[in-house]
């Protein structure tokens, strides 16, 4: 109430203000009486008749035309003032006064009622933008509440997560521990915490990250986080087919084209070359597709033999004629040559975007030495060569060196 008296009482006196400045005019009316418009007119015309005498005394204008002219002055004169006086006599200052009042006080309202009453106007001022200071200051602020209320679990919990995503992972830590049986039945909370602890431990999920993670996939399979997590746990111990299986099934639950569903790709790619997978792992997205895909043999010429070294990452990359962006991808650790090959819909960069859905497309082969899929100076690399999709002999050729 006081907020809205504050507003009222200032807007109240501004108007009353508007209204004097306005109605001045009619409040205060003129004293002297009006002047009609034939004395007007008779004032101009005898200034004019008197600048006429003046120009023939000077000898400006001569006889004959100053007669004419002072004729039709006289003639002009007349007509202008044979007509009924018509003295100006204003309107009812009463009800001129009443109507401008009435109509500012409902385009007043108008405005109010249209841009919001003054206590969201208020709320709205007072919106200040949230600084990092702030959200710092509000957060350790939230905790020396907690310490005062230890046995407030969820608030534990809600603490953590501030502190996670702040960025303070060793307090989140000791949040999410004070937090206790809180976080047991809550799959996010389980997987959050082992984010927390793994990051902690430099990426080592070894002991409570991944007892949590594998407690967070128990109560939901299909949580992204937990899945994410335990896929990285699975990479990082080597264990490759396990990374892709479960980077998969992460994928399905991710929209297509989108930076988290490149990057998932590009993960479950890395983990495919890495673990010599690229060709054998399948994908039910494989199956039905009609037997479009492409396969062959790829060659390394006599004098680019000798640069290929132990690691190298042999990429076979599927284009659709005229584009850069790949549509298939397979990345193996190059061996012996003649090597074989297959591109199929597994291997797809962009699920929605299979290679069966292409009638041609632009093969070619590139050995790179980082497995990156930005060319490098250096990379050995075939021609490109499109192919109908269903090409099973294709005969590629390593011969040139990336320059």
């Amino acid at each position: 109430m006081n907020l809205v008296t504050s507003f009222l009482i200032p807007a109240f006196l501004l108007l009353v203000l508007v209204l004097v400045l306005l109605l001045r005019p009619f409040i205060f009316p003129a004293k002297s009486k009006a002047t009609s418009r034939r004395q007007m007119n008779a004032t101009i015309y005898r200034e004019e008749l008197d600048k006429l005498e003046a120009e023939h005394q000077s000898g400006v204008i001569n006889s004959v035309d100053y007669e004419i002219a002072h004729a039709e002055m006289r003639q002009r004169l007349f007509q202008d003032t044979i007509e009924e006086d018509d003295r100006e006599v204003p309107g009812s200052t009463k009800k001129t006064a009443v109507g401008l009042c009435i109509f500012i006080i409902l385009i007043s309202s108008a405005l109010y009622f249209s841009l919001g009453d003054v206590v969201r106007i208020a709320q709205r001022n007072s919106e200040q933008p949230v600084t990092q200071e702030g959200v710092e200051k509000m957060v350790d602020e939230f905790a020396v509440k907690m310490e005062k209320d230890p046995t407030n679990l969820k608030g534990w919990a809600m603490l953590a997560r501030s502190y996670r995503i702040l960025g303070r992972n060793e307090d989140a830590a000791n949040a999410y521990a004070r937090a206790g049986n809180f976080i047991d039945s809550d799959p996010q909370l389980l997987a959050d915490y082992a984010d927390v602890l793994a990051t902690n431990a430099n990426g080592n999920f070894s002991g409570k990250p991944l007892q949590l993670i594998n407690q967070a996939l128990k109560l939901d399979p299909n949580n992204l986080m937990a899945l994410w997590l335990s896929g990285t746990a699975s990479y990082n111990a080597s264990n490759y087919k396990a990374a892709v299986q479960t980077w998969e099934k992460l994928a399905k639950q991710i929209p297509p084209d989108t930076d988290e569903a490149r990057a998932i790709q590009g993960s479950i790619a890395e983990a495919r070359s890495k673990g010599g997978l690229a060709a054998t792992i399948a994908s039910p997205v494989q199956v039905g597709n009609g037997g479009k895909e492409i396969s062959g043999k790829i060659e390394i010429s006599a004098d680019l033999k000798s640069k290929m070294k132990p690691g190298d990452i042999v990429m076979v990359i599927a284009r659709k004629p005229g584009e850069r962006m790949p549509v298939a991808v397979l990345k193996v650790p190059a061996t012996d040559f003649p090597m074989s090959f297959t591109l199929n819909d597994a291997l797809a960069m962009n699920p929605s975007a299979p290679l069966s859905q292409l009638t041609e497309a632009s093969i070619e082969v590139r050995v790179s030495k980082t497995g990156m899929a930005k060319p490098e100076a250096g990379d050995l690399i075939s021609n490109a060569k499109i192919v109908k999709v269903g090409t099973k002999d294709l005969q590629l050729q390593i011969d040139q060196v990336r320059q």
